[in-house]
This record gives structure tokens, sequence and C-alpha cells, in this order.
């Protein structure tokens, strides 16, 4: 939608102008007094200004430099036949494009589309030059945790529903509200992504609802917000607890409105977006605390998602830790199994950031060489993974053979029965499968 200011001398145009455009979504204001659209222009934002070429008194030229002085305004003229090179003349100075009388209405409302269209992608650019992200993939793993939160993310993802999405940090809800995204019939339009910790209240509010040229000191121009920018898309609101009170008043307004005000504006700005939060904190206590407000608490947790700890997730360790290796295209992208025990032992308070930044290191520490535990510098327990009881083997075989032996011997003794197997080896069955497949042991 856009805001749209139409002047034409003649009541009967600006009258099918408006119904026109209107009826396709748009707010239109209309005038057919030069004078009243320079001031028009000058209090209020337009996003394009349509406006007649030949008037009495104040030409169309007029209004041309005085909507440019707004950045981001379009200009549209419209003009009769003879007065086609005034037109090309108008647009050297600045319009966007001109329109000769009569046309028809369909032509302008395609022509109001495809400017709205261009503006919105001019924003979107603005934004992503100012914001380095990484390729975010897909979402990782293959374990029962990681397979619940998966099919709940892609059962949300067909809907328009909010969601709140809860864990600790590191956990991958962002990459999570992507897949949503991704998922969604919005996949095509903007994702657009905002830390509420990383700024002060003041520059958050300009941040996700834009500002007015003037609005404040270094507003030197207008600007959209997050929300704008992710108009008909998607806005992920991460670390929502963060945000004080006030903040929160104005985030619960604008999702039951659907409507905003940039800072400094007077004018609303209607919005189409897909809103998804996170945070790491008990939301419950921090309403009991008084730090977040109930009723943006059930506006957001209309569809909520608990991302498991990497700890909970241990089937899924080495298949990220070889992803994290693939996406670093390091030159020996397979762990060796005194490895993989390492990483399966450690406890990963850090969750899936600190296993990405392990792996990271690692890579540096082995200089182009395969990757050995002596990369690594984590604490863990040094208990066996088995109980080497459970079957007779050589020390001089070597822990991984020997590891490998156990667990056929387990199941040669279960007649393949994997719970019977794992009870003998005194581990969980889930474990039993994860290291099967380090030991290339089909099922």
């Amino acid at each position: 939608m856009a805001k749209i200011l139409v002047v034409d001398d003649e009541p009967k145009m600006t009258s099918l102008i408006c119904g026109q455009l209107e009826d396709a979504g748009h707010q239109v204001t209309t005038t057919t007094k030069p004078a009243e659209a320079l001031d028009l222009i000058t209090k209020h934002s337009f996003d394009i200004v349509i406006t007649d070429l030949s008037m009495p008194k104040i030409s169309g030229m007029t209004i041309l430099e005085e909507a440019l002085k707004k950045e981001g305004t379009e200009v549209v003229m419209m003009t009769a036949f003879g007065s086609a090179e005034t037109a090309v003349e108008a647009m050297k100075k600045g319009a966007a494009d001109y329109l000769l009388k009569p046309f028809s209405l369909d032509e302008l409302e395609m022509l109001v589309d495809k400017l709205t269209q261009k503006q919105k992608q001019a924003a979107l650019i603005d934004h992503l030059q100012q914001v380095t992200e990484t390729g975010y993939g897909s979402f990782i793993g293959s374990s029962d945790a990681a397979m619940s939160v998966k099919n709940d993310l892609a059962k949300v993802a067909v809907t328009d529903a909010t969601v709140l999405l809860t864990g600790r940090s590191g956990t991958g809800k962002e990459l999570a509200a992507r897949m949503v995204h991704e998922l969604s019939t919005r996949q095509d339009k903007p994702f657009i992504a905002l830390n509420c910790a990383a700024l002060p209240e003041s520059l958050l509010e300009s941040e996700l609802f834009g500002h007015e040229k003037g609005a404040f000191t270094g507003a030197v121009a207008r600007k959209r917000g997050r929300f704008e920018l992710a108009d008909d898309g998607t806005i992920f609101l991460d670390e929502i607890a963060e945000t004080t009170n006030g903040m929160q008043s104005k985030l619960l307004r604008v999702l039951e409105e659907k409507k905003l005000f940039r800072v400094g504006g007077v004018d609303t700005v209607d919005i189409d977006v897909r809103v998804i939060a996170a945070t790491n904190r008990d939301l419950k206590s921090a309403i009991e605390q008084g730090s977040f407000r109930e009723d943006l608490y059930y506006r957001l947790n209309v569809f909520p998602i608990e991302l498991p700890g990497l700890a909970a997730r241990r089937d899924d360790i080495i298949e990220l830790a070889e992803h994290f290796l693939i996406q670093s295209n390091y030159s020996h992208p397979s762990l060796t199994t005194p490895v993989r025990d390492l990483l399966l032992r450690y406890d990963w308070p850090g969750n899936i950031r600190e296993l990405k930044n392990v792996i990271e290191r690692a890579t540096i520490l082995a200089g182009g060489e395969p990757i050995s535990v002596e990369d690594f510098s984590l604490e863990v327990d040094d208990a066996p993974l088995v109980d080497t009881g459970s079957a007779s083997v050589s020390a001089a075989e070597g822990l991984e053979t020997a590891e490998k032996i156990m667990i056929l011997n387990a199941l040669d003794q279960a007649d393949g029965n994997k719970t019977e197997a794992a009870r003998l080896l005194k581990i969980s069955r889930r474990r039993l499968y994860s290291r099967m497949k380090v030991h290339n042991i089909k099922p």
C-alpha cells in the first residue's frame, strides 16, 4: 500500500483516480488546488505524488520540485498530448514517469504498483547494505528432538500465526525463524531480523518504525523502519524480553492494529507482516517481576516452540560438526572416531553456536591436516563410553576398533535386537544408534 497525493484542477479527474487507487488498496489524498498541494507536501510524507502538469497560477513543475525535496517520493506527471515535450523535461528533472491524457486508469494503477515495488526494493537494498549476514542454510539434525522442532516449524509455517521461539542462547532460534519464513507463502518476500537487545529504546523505536526527516538530531531524511521493510514478509524480533515496558506497549499496538507511526510522523502506515519473536528468558517469570507485559506475551505466544539445547540433541552433534566443516570448505570434511567421541562426551553449554566456534578454531589449529583431539580444548568426562566387560576385546586392537567390536558382539548376543544390545552395553538405545552410525554398522 502506498500513500498517494493526486493534484489536478479538474475535480472529476481527481475523483476517478482516487476511486481506482483506493479500490487497489492505496491511501489517497486529493486536491484541486496547487497551493494546497504544496502545503500538504510540506507537512506530510507521500510515497507517490500524481500531478497535472498544466494548472493555473502554480504549475505541475513547481509541485514536482517541492515533492522531490522529500527523499523517497516519486512523482508522476499527467499532461495533454500537446505538452509531451514538457513532460519529458519534467522527467529529466526527476519525475518518475508521465501519462498522456486521456489515459487508462488501469494503466495508472499498474504504474503506481511498479513504483511502489521499486520503493520497497530500494529500501530493502539500503537495509541489506547496512547489515552483513552469512548464509543461513537449513535446520540441521535428525534426532528425535530436532525432528519434533522441524515438524512444528513446518506446521506453523503454512499459517500466518505469530510464533514465539524460546530456548537457551545458541540453540538456533534465528535459523528456526528463517525456516518458518522459507516454508511460508511469504518466502519470496523480505525476511527482516532485529536483535532488540542491541539498541537503546530511542534508537530501537526508529529502527522498528522508521522516522520522518527532522524527527530528531541526525534525522536528515525520512527512513522506513524494519516493519515497513518487512511488509508482506516476515519480521524476526530476537531478544524480545530485553525491550522496555514502553516499547512493549508500542509493539503491542502495532501488532493489534497492523498500523504504525514513524517517529516524528503524524500519518499512519498500514503494514502486513508476519511476526516471529524469540527470547532466552522465562517470560512468565518476567511477567511476575513486572519486566514484561502480560498482554504482549499472549499476543506473541500464539504458537510457542522451545528449541532444545545441544546436550538434548547428542545424535545431531556429529552431523552438525561435519556440516560446519563442509560449510568452511575444509580439506578434510570427515571427523575421526576419537574426535567424534570427544565431541559426544562434551556437555555443550554454549549449544550450536559453541560447536560452530569450536570447529572453526580446530580447523585453524589443524592447519590443513585432519583435525585431531589435540586441536580441541574441551573438558570431558573420562568415563568409558561403554562397559568394556560386555565384550572381550584386546587392548592392542585400539579404541576405535575395540568399540566397533563391542557393539557387533552385543548385537550378535541380542540377535540383532537394538534395545537388548543397548542394555548389554549399558547405554541408551539412541546412543547405540549414534555409535553404529559412526562405525558404519548397518541397522
